[in-house]
């Protein structure tokens, strides 16, 4: 009898890091599906422009730097960075506003680091940075959901927008684009309207939907079935997610029943924007988020506290992409006081907890 022999690992690795990223990437489907239906080609578009510029900068950086291209290429992170980027950005963006983020992202955030595992920053989320602090009037091109009383505009027409900036002839820049729900909440707080006055209003009230902005609370929905999905295979910690949500509803269902007339209700906040999206796609990064289980509860509930502090007092209506890189920074800290200590030994029993005396200096 002939037996067939090979050397070690005997057992094949369940999860390796193409296995999980693309396992991400198809979760990240049905919300993006619902995107395309609510927000018209420009979602899809975005896509594949970001992930054609990224493959395409991933495979020059590995070139340069003289790693094995086809190895790193093909392990989806490039991929993965440049769905978020696209998600993230206004449908009608020109094409170059997603040229710079999604370079920036694969360039700057990552290669300039060290590439896959060394980037403390989340390169989608730098990417965005870069684009809506350096391009802020672009960043307003978003599109209006699916509403009875909008029509969509066509794939070709789509198309003709973002790369070369030609609008219909029957249409206007008013006429195909508005604020988002929470750009328009914002607005009109600092009008002094209460929250029932918006909600309420003939024109503002029907991008609101029934729970956080029609459109976005479908998305939302759709991103928080499959992050559960993953984080009940474990591919996700379900920490973060779990500390970033219970952080964001605790502070604004304790402002809004402070003064409801002034502060969003929690379901606008958790179903506006890109919550569930940030919460279990962006967030949970296993390289840039805190690696600790106590610390992975601290970095959640960091970037719920942040992105509630600048939505209801910054500059910008969402914070998530700001609020994502201030908890990165703060990674080493969190993991440095929240490491487990080994059994029957104290902190100041380690190296690096060792107090230097005087005479020692």
């Amino acid at each position: 009898m002939l037996f067939k022999t090979a050397s070690s690992p005997h057992i094949a690795q369940q999860n390796s890091i193409q296995t999980l990223m693309f396992k991400v990437l198809l979760a990240m489907v049905p919300g993006t599906i619902a995107m395309i239906l609510f927000f018209g080609w420009g979602v899809l578009i975005n896509i594949i422009l970001a992930s054609v510029v990224a493959l395409s900068a991933e495979a020059l950086m590995l070139w340069i730097r003289k790693r094995p291209i086809k190895p790193y290429i093909t392990d989806g992170s490039a991929l993965l960075t440049a769905c978020l980027l696209a998600l993230a950005l206004p449908q009608l963006a020109p094409w170059w506003l997603t040229v710079i983020g999604t370079l920036f992202a694969i360039i700057f955030a990552k290669h300039l680091f060290g590439g896959l595992g060394f980037n403390p920053f989340n390169p989608a989320m730098v990417g965005y940075v870069v684009v809506i602090i350096s391009f802020p009037r672009e960043m307003t091109q978003w599109v209006p959901p699916l509403l009875e009383t909008y029509t969509q505009l066509t794939f070709t027409e789509t198309l003709n927008i973002i790369f070369g900036g030609n609008l219909p002839l029957t249409y206007t820049w008013d006429a195909i684009t508005m604020a988002t729900p929470l750009d328009t909440v914002k607005t009109q707080l600092g009008l002094e309207l209460s929250i029932n006055e918006i909600e309420n209003h003939k024109i503002y009230g029907p991008m609101f939907g029934s729970v956080g902005g029609f459109g976005w609370e479908w998305v939302n929905g759709l991103f928080l079935a499959t992050g559960l999905y993953l984080a009940l295979k474990n591919i996700i910690d379900w920490r973060i997610p779990a500390g970033l949500i219970i952080a964001l509803l605790v502070l604004s269902n304790t402002f809004a029943l402070y003064d409801y007339a002034s502060f969003t209700p929690p379901t606008f906040h958790l179903f506006s924007g890109g919550i569930m999206l940030a919460a279990f796609f962006i967030a949970t990064d296993p390289i840039t988020a805190s690696t600790t289980t106590k610390g992975r509860w601290l970095y959640g509930a960091g970037i719920g506290i942040f992105i509630f502090i600048i939505r209801t007092w910054g500059a910008y209506p969402d914070g998530i992409a700001f609020a994502v890189l201030l908890m990165n920074m703060a990674v080493p800290l969190l993991d440095y006081y929240t490491m487990p200590r080994a059994f029957g030994h104290s902190w100041t029993e380690f190296p690096h907890h060792h107090k230097v005396d005087d005479d020692e200096q």
